[in-house]
């Protein structure tokens, strides 16, 4: 997921704006059900448009969200679909990561919730494929390889510094050093990307040779762990599904180190949890941290500035179907942190809670 392309879809106001968001199957015969699920979505969202904002003004919008069941395509699905629909724009946005829900919103903006919680989602990391009869470097994205870095150190070919006297074969300490050797400048290359590029690296290679790295690493923070290699595959897919399930439990790190900042912050008196006193604290610049509860939105009906009604009917005149997409994206654009999570500890605060600057 793209800044730029969430920073467009964020900023568009369009009477009216139609989102879109579903969950999908990746394979047969579950993507079959998909179909009709997609159907009944953009039947809904032709339905509201009418409702709310009248045929007659909408007329070119309708043939664009008719048109929409032509371009759907069960063999491209991943885990959530998110469709962003007005006069001027049409994006379809496939994601790895679930929907909420099956749900159309409909409003003078998109939803672009799901599309932070893609970006915030995103890694790119550096895969390291490590052995003593070759290195290689590659640079990838989630749970696939974008491409192999190819620079005037990577790849390398097997270990130079290989002993060539039979007699000190059997010196394990010397082998060792040599090896030791070997790892060290295979580590100062990975830290020149990693200076390039900011990108930290995981690690395929045995639990040994991991090890023995880290010994000799000069930032071995930058390494967030390794998966055992397998030397009959080394497929990119592979090494990508390997070294993803280390980013993913890096992932959920990140996340409990949030949530026990936001309940250190409560002791200071810096945390929000009132709807209300959340939107207007993100509307002036204050939010620093919000966490989420993944599945929670809430429609309301505003009655001033900072004021609004909760309410059920996200038809009703002058309703937003998701008040916490508009507090998502003013704490994110103002350069704060945005989390989304399904975590028990974040219950104790509620569904939805914000760390002030001030």
């Amino acid at each position: 997921m793209k800044k730029n392309k969430l920073e467009k879809l964020a900023s568009e106001k369009n009477s009216p704006c139609v989102t879109i968001s579903m969950n999908t199957h990746r394979t047969h015969p579950d993507n079959l059900t998909d179909t009709i699920a997609f159907k009944n979505l953009v039947k809904e969202a032709h339905e509201r448009v009418i409702n709310e904002f009248g045929k007659r003004d909408v007329s070119n919008l309708l043939k664009k969200i008719d048109g929409l069941k032509e371009e759907f395509d069960v063999n491209y699905n991943l885990e959530s679909l998110h469709i962003f629909v007005s006069n001027s724009t049409k994006e379809i946005v496939r994601s790895m990561w679930p929907s909420a829900g099956d749900i159309v919103q409909i409003g003078e903006s998109f939803d672009v919730k799901p599309l932070i919680k893609v970006y915030n989602r995103t890694e790119e990391y550096l895969i390291l494929l490590l052995s003593q009869s070759g290195v290689s470097l590659f640079h990838a994205l989630n749970d696939g390889i974008s491409e192999e870095i190819k620079n005037d150190d990577f790849p390398f070919s097997k270990n130079p510094h290989f002993v060539t006297d039979p007699e000190k074969l059997s010196d394990g300490k010397n082998i060792d050093n040599l090896v030791r050797e070997f790892f060290n400048e295979v580590d100062k290359a990975v830290v020149r990307v990693h200076n390039l590029t900011g990108m930290n690296c995981v690690v395929i290679c045995t639990e040994d040779n991991y090890s023995r790295l880290l010994k000799v690493a000069d930032k071995p923070s930058l390494y967030e762990g390794h998966a055992n290699i397998n030397y009959n595959n080394t497929a990119p897919h592979t090494l990508a599904s390997g070294a993803w399930e280390i980013m993913k439990v890096v992932q959920k790190k990140r996340t409990t180190l949030a949530i026990l900042e936001m309940q250190e912050a409560v002791g200071e008196g810096k945390v929000l949890t009132d709807l209300s006193e959340i939107y207007r604290a993100v509307k002036e610049g204050r939010g620093d941290l919000l966490i989420s509860n993944a599945n929670f939105h809430q429609p309301v009906k505003m009655t001033g500035e900072f004021t609004f009604d909760l309410i059920k009917d996200v038809t009703l005149p002058d309703a937003i179907d998701d008040i916490t997409s508009e507090i998502a994206w003013d704490v994110f654009s103002k350069k704060g942190r945005v989390i989304y999570t399904s975590q028990d500890e974040l219950n104790l605060m509620g569904n939805i809670a914000l760390k002030v600057r001030y």
